[in-house]
């Protein structure tokens, strides 16, 4: 057993990172020492704070990784979970680095987390650890709107970001530019809409542009567009359902959806928004009135299927499983969920992995949106919006004139429509991961890589490079 390994044969979360770095420094001429800072987080915060719960004090054991500061600040999630490891968070934070690289956001990477299971914490308490959390970063300088902008992740939310924010504003009293020390915000605390379903647009996204190209598709034996592709979706979290139910908005059939007590299947297609009731409704998508129970989750990843996504948790698919899968296209939803040696399987089989350094990085995409939002202290559309609207107005009088017709109401509402705040955060998000793919591909052509996750770090590690570079720290 390698000593990257545990006793069930899973890879370090942080070696799988490294050995795919590892494998792009290879198509990379510059010298080593230089890769390996690159590779290397610049700082590991592990902290232990006291907090009183109920008659009894508990020591909290939390962390906040930051990766590169080769662009500042840095940026990344806050997760809450009784699994949060160094290990895990200082993975995370190299994953946000390249990301970042990838879709052209100035960031460097970062990840935070709290080692506690929020669903057994009551809000009050839950309040109280995060306060403290926020309290113990803004000591030792690592959160700030120039620093360090921390954000969702597993566990946390609208809420936990609300409640950082005015940590921090409390104890930086007068920061003018205060909101954008945290994102993922509600819209009344300075968020920007069409945060929430970002990480799950910017897949359907990345999905939809690689189903677009005819030389892929037609290498792995499928047609080109995703009207009728049969998609199976792993997890129905928040990132797991938005791109659920923008597939299925597009045509796509969605198959199956698991969860961790299990998964449903029905060949004709499942209903995404009412699975999800049932779900709201039930604590479960088992037993739902349309669909087959499959008890074993890992049995669901293994169906027949065009497209599987897993959205959950890393390591899902692994050097058991890989042979058994059947799926043609594989999206990286989730962080890491493919181990270094499933995935050498699957290219093998000739299967498409579209890397999640590339595919879930509309999350970070949008809380970009939101932190220039912020920075500005205007929304993001109320300067020009009725500008647009009165100069169109004029464009449609003089096409009715030049065409002696008139155009109906409902067209005229169409096409005067200025655009508003979610307008252009969707148009950026989708010009950032259409972008982000063709820049992935051209590098994939032109230095003959086989996969797509190679060209992904390469395409990444090049960019810092260049930043490191033009700072003047590498000579």
């Amino acid at each position: 057993m390698s000593k990257n390994q545990n006793k069930t044969g899973s890879y370090s979360f942080f070696h799988c990172i490294e050995k795919n770095f590892d494998k792009a420094a290879q198509f990379i001429s510059i010298e080593k020492g230089l890769l390996e800072q690159i590779k290397a987080c610049n700082s590991v915060y592990r902290m232990h704070f006291p907090v009183k719960i109920g008659k009894e004090i508990k020591v909290i054991e939390a962390y906040r990784v930051q990766h590169s500061h080769h662009k500042l600040p840095c940026k990344g999630g806050i997760r809450y979970s009784m699994k949060v490891n160094q290990d895990e968070i200082m993975t995370l934070a190299a994953l946000m680095t390249y990301k970042c690289a990838i879709v052209d956001v100035p960031f460097g990477g970062a990840k935070g987390g709290i080692k506690i299971d929020p669903q057994t914490i009551s809000s009050e308490n839950i309040e109280k650890i995060t306060r403290r959390y926020t309290s113990e970063l803004i000591k030792k300088n690592f959160i700030g709107p120039g620093i360090d902008v921390p954000a969702p992740d597993y566990g946390t939310g609208e809420r936990e970001m609300s409640w950082i924010f005015d940590t921090f504003l409390s104890l930086r009293s007068g920061d003018v530019d205060a909101l954008a020390c945290v994102t993922g915000k509600p819209i009344s605390q300075g968020g920007v809409r069409g945060r929430k379903e970002a990480t799950g647009l910017g897949v359907f996204y990345g999905i939809r542009e690689l189903c677009h190209v005819k030389e892929d598709m037609y290498s792995v034996g499928l047609d080109v567009g995703l009207v009728g592709k049969k998609i199976i979706i792993q997890g129905l979290g928040n990132v797991g359902y938005h791109a659920a139910s923008f597939f299925h908005e597009s045509g796509a059939i969605i198959i199956a959806l698991a969860e961790r007590e299990g998964a449903i299947y029905n060949e004709k297609g499942l209903n995404v928004s009412k699975v999800f009731l049932h779900l709201k409704n039930n604590g479960s998508i088992l037993n739902f009135p349309e669909a087959k129970n499959i008890k074993n989750t890992e049995k669901a990843l293994e169906l027949e299927c065009d497209i599987l996504i897993p959205a959950a948790l890393e390591n899902v698919i692994h050097k058991n499983n890989a042979n058994r899968i059947k799926a043609k296209i594989i999206g990286e939803a989730a962080n890491g969920p493919i181990t270094p040696e499933a995935d050498e399987i699957l290219d093998k089989k000739g299967v498409i992995i579209v890397p999640d350094i590339y595919l879930n990085a509309g999350g970070v995409t949008v809380s970009y949106f939101e932190w220039l939002k912020n920075l500005s202290h205007v929304r993001y559309g109320r300067m020009e919006k009725k500008f647009r609207e009165n100069v169109n107005a004029e464009f449609l009088k003089v096409i009715e004139t030049f065409c002696k017709k008139t155009i109906s109401i409902e067209e005229k509402k169409m096409i005067l429509r200025g655009p508003r705040e979610i307008d252009l955060v969707r148009s950026g998000l989708e010009d950032t991961m259409i972008n982000g793919f063709h820049k992935i591909c051209d590098i994939k052509k032109s230095l003959k890589i086989e996969n797509m996750r190679t060209a992904a770090f390469v395409l990444s590690i090049n960019k810092i490079i260049d930043s490191y570079e033009r700072l003047g720290i590498f000579p």
